[in-house]
């Protein structure tokens, strides 16, 4: 990393603590992880503002606040086991791997899939395990293996009006899951927490803006065709 770009990354930390980012495991874990690999070329000498930026296929790579608050109220510790819906870049996963004993991330377009998997492997994360699959169904049993319940649900695009079922019931009793919910221009993150087999104790947190949470899955000639016309 260059010297414009260590100072970037000072300053965007240094931005996320006076915002009230007070988790020093949280602000360590954005600092490690490199968003300008993340970003497409195009965007990299914005990849340290505190700034959502795009990241094709009508997907975004979220702000690094965002982020952090996301990641901060999951509280989370290095045994738990966290479920990802919405893998885009890996951004989001990579921060997670540094805070947490296992990441499941599921993303629904192959072509972001596989670009994240490949810089999964480059930064050496090897505690990610990402796949393509409807995220609306929570993770699906493989080969006859359950990964659920999870300690902790993150979702990085918005339920029109309430969390799939699905994956409320993959919340652990005593696990957190948060949010987006709502429509467009309307969006509210929110943190839930699973009390009792059929009990939720939900909290609204504030205002956002997020893509859409979608069912099935594309297939890359679709992906690419969306590349192509964007």
């Amino acid at each position: 990393m260059n010297i414009q770009s260590a100072n970037k990354r000072i300053r965007l930390i240094m931005e996320l603590r006076n915002q009230g980012i007070t988790d020093t495991n949280v602000l360590s874990a954005l600092e490690r992880v490199p968003r300008d690999y993340f970003v497409p070329e195009y965007s990299k000498d914005q990849a340290w503002d505190n700034i959502a930026l795009p990241i094709g296929l009508g997907q975004t790579i979220s702000q690094p606040y965002i982020v952090a608050f996301m990641t901060q109220s999951l509280k989370l510790s290095d045994r738990d086991k966290v479920l990802e819906i919405g893998t885009g870049c890996g951004y989001q996963a990579a921060v997670l791997s540094h805070l947490s004993r296992r990441v499941y991330t599921i993303e629904r377009h192959k072509n972001l899939l596989k670009s994240a998997e490949r810089r999964f492997n480059d930064l050496n994360l090897r505690n990610i395990t990402a796949i393509a699959a409807d995220g609306m169904k929570g993770w699906p049993s493989i080969n006859g293996i359950d990964q659920a319940p999870f300690d902790k649900i993150i979702v990085t695009a918005a339920a029109r009006e309430k969390p799939p079922q699905e994956l409320l019931y993959q919340i652990k009793i005593g696990g957190l899951m948060i949010i987006p919910v709502g429509d467009a221009g309307e969006q509210v993150l929110k943190l839930y927490k699973r009390e009792s087999c059929d009990a939720y104790a939900v909290r609204d947190v504030m205002p956002v803006r997020f893509v859409p949470l979608l069912p099935d899955v594309t297939n890359e000639k679709n992906d690419m065709e969306m590349v192509v016309n964007s």
